[in-house]
């Protein structure tokens, strides 16, 4: 299957004569795509039913293979054309389970009145125990507003609720993890915040999710102030550790150190921002973002408060001027921003062995064909390339170990501890070029990333002891 296109079921009836099948299938490929499957439905003596799969660059590219297929009527015609994306989401993607049966009556008294009495009247008296007999501890809710929603925009809560849902299948897979997507109906920052802590109680921790900068900071800030159980914004903190962690096998790869490298990151909004804090906090001395104006430096006067804040810990050197104009000499670049904003030729203005990280989606900075020759590592967001960054690697693994350890909050450690948790799991023997990123699928993942996020909780004082949990 070709990954990065759009899967389309074609149900065909074929007149039964040799050579249909073939023809339809010529056609197909002429139109751009190719045939991923046929299944037979149905056989009869003069027709035979087919379901054949093809993949497609979107709607305008399907209507041109449907008009090459319509064109071989009446020895093909076409019943019925089924969006397999579609047909997946259709009806949501998650639902709620039982864990305990209910088959009669005492069944019913005992998960539910009076035999539930006992239980409400235990943690009212002892609070702690809902540890141990609530959903609460493994639940995370996944919240939005929709205002930022992957790259469509503001498209609105409702329309987000198919990545909320996704969110929350990965949470399950990945961690066996309950998330619980909750839509917003307001985007304003005071209600936002007062909704999300009124509702807090329900949860063991908060993940937010595909909302806009500025205001993700200030809502990430206060609820982490308010609340006593683990905020993470996985736009912002998510990103960051997946980035470090290629990061990490990059420079193991060119021989470079953190304490030694300049990074240009492009785009200063959630992502940009988290990264550049994690990367300063591994120690980088030399860390310059650009927005779509240029370089963010002192001399600038159109800066709000959220990218004036970034000067007390980046661009130290005072550059200032374009991307092209602060890329040359840089040994890192960092892309969270816009397709197609940068060039081989700037590639070749920096530092021996570039390491680039173009994770703008659905189209990075530079495609890796442009940028191969160029850079010694590439690595983009997108799965049809190697080095993908990927979320999915990071949060399921995160949330897993601060639960695990009833910590307060995800800090700095935590993350860190994350990013060295997902890196290490490639071997010294295994490393190289196109291989700094490990699968979302490595068996070991999660379990590797929750042991060394509760640690790191532990250490840092956010939650417990074993020993007193």
């Amino acid at each position: 299957m070709q990954l990065g296109k759009d899967l389309v079921t074609l149900r065909v009836r074929l007149a039964n004569v040799p050579g249909t099948l073939g023809s339809l299938a010529t056609e197909v490929s002429q139109a751009g795509s190719i045939v991923q499957s046929i299944d037979i439905i149905e056989a009869g003596t003069g027709h035979i039913i087919r379901d054949v799969t093809i993949s497609v660059d979107g709607d305008e590219h399907l209507e041109r293979v449907l008009e090459k297929a319509r064109g071989l009527s009446p020895a093909v015609e076409i019943l019925r054309v089924v969006d397999r994306i579609l047909a997946l989401h259709q009806g949501g993607k998650i639902e709620i389970a039982l864990k305990q049966s209910v088959k009669n009556a005492r069944d019913l008294a005992r998960v539910y009145t009076p035999g539930v009495a006992k239980v409400c009247r235990l943690i009212h008296r002892f609070p702690e125990k809902f540890y141990d007999y609530t959903i609460i501890p493994n639940t995370v809710a996944v919240i939005t507003d929709g205002s930022a929603v992957l790259g469509l925009g503001n498209i609105g809560p409702r329309a987000g609720m198919p990545v909320m849902e996704g969110k929350a299948m990965i949470f399950k897979r990945f961690a066996n993890i309950d998330a619980i997507p909750i839509l917003l109906g307001t985007q304003d920052t005071r209600q936002m915040i007062d909704a999300i802590v009124a509702i807090a109680p329900t949860f063991g921790g908060i993940n937010l999710e595909d909302i806009a900068a500025p205001r993700c900071f200030e809502i990430e800030r206060e609820l982490r102030e308010r609340l006593d159980i683990p905020v993470f914004h996985d736009d912002q903190h998510g990103t960051a550790v997946v980035t470090l962690a290629g990061l990490i096998n990059a420079l193991r790869v060119v021989g470079k150190q953190f304490e030694g490298i300049s990074v240009v990151i492009s785009g200063a909004g959630a992502a940009g921002n988290s990264i550049a804090r994690i990367l300063h906090h591994m120690g980088i001395p030399d860390i310059v973002l650009c927005d779509s104006k240029g370089a963010i430096s002192e001399s600038r006067t159109d800066l709000g408060e959220d990218k004036r804040e970034l000067l007390s810990f980046t661009n130290k050197r005072k550059a200032c001027g374009s991307l092209a104009e602060v890329l040359k000499g840089r040994d890192v670049f960092i892309g969270v921003s816009a397709p197609d904003l940068v060039t081989p030729e700037m590639l070749k203005s920096m530092a021996r062995d570039p390491v680039v990280f173009a994770m703008a989606n659905p189209d990075p900075e530079i495609l890796p064909h442009k940028a191969a020759g160029i850079a010694r590592v590439m690595a983009t967001g997108r799965s049809d390339f190697p080095n993908q960054v990927n979320n999915a690697l990071c949060f399921p693994g995160i949330f897993r170990g601060a639960l695990d350890a009833r910590a307060r909050q995800i800090n700095d450690e935590m993350e860190i501890a994350a990013a060295r948790a997902i890196a290490d799991l490639i071997p010294d023997d295994q490393r190289h070029e196109e291989y700094i990123i490990p699968s979302a699928f490595h068996p070991d993942l999660s379990a590797a990333v929750a042991r060394a996020v509760a640690k790191a909780a532990v250490r840092s004082g956010v939650a417990p002891s074993a020993a007193n949990a």
